[in-house]
Order: C-alpha cells, then structure tokens, then sequence
C-alpha cells in the first residue's frame, strides 16, 4: 500500500483566538491545507490536532494560520 492511505497528527499551539469566529477563521484557513483530512480545534486551550496525509507540508498549516493574523506552532509529538 505503501504511503497510500497512510496519515499523521499534528499538534499545533494557536495563539490570538479570543472568540468563536477566530476559531472559526483558523479552521476555514487550515482546513484549506492540502492533505488535511481533519481538524480539532480547542480554542481555550489554543490548541489544535489535525489529521493530515503522510507526507503533507505541515509548515502549510503554519503559514496558513499566520496568513488570517494568528500564529502557531508545530507542537513536538508526545512519547
């Protein structure tokens, strides 16, 4: 099968989110990303999971953050 099908999480830090509508503008933005299957958002925390292909541009999501006035961060994976 090989990379085919195959997916990874991305833990991202969000900063800037006071409000359902920037989490809302956040999502539209990284939902935008090619090979993003999925996404979490918990904006109290400034958090995000996103389900992404193997392989996919993960700095994409960064800048696709930035590109609506927030920033992020890839969060390290945890052991």
């Amino acid at each position: 099968m090989g990379l085919l099908g195959k997916r990874q999480t991305v833990g991202l830090k969000i900063e800037g989110m006071t409000c359902g509508h920037c989490e809302q503008k956040v999502g539209e933005a990284i939902r935008s990303v090619k090979g993003v299957r999925s996404l979490t958002i918990d904006r109290p925390a400034g958090r995000g999971k996103v389900e992404v292909d193997q392989g996919a541009d993960t700095a994409a999501l960064v800048a696709a953050v930035k590109k609506v006035g927030y920033h992020a961060t890839i969060e390290a994976p945890s052991a």
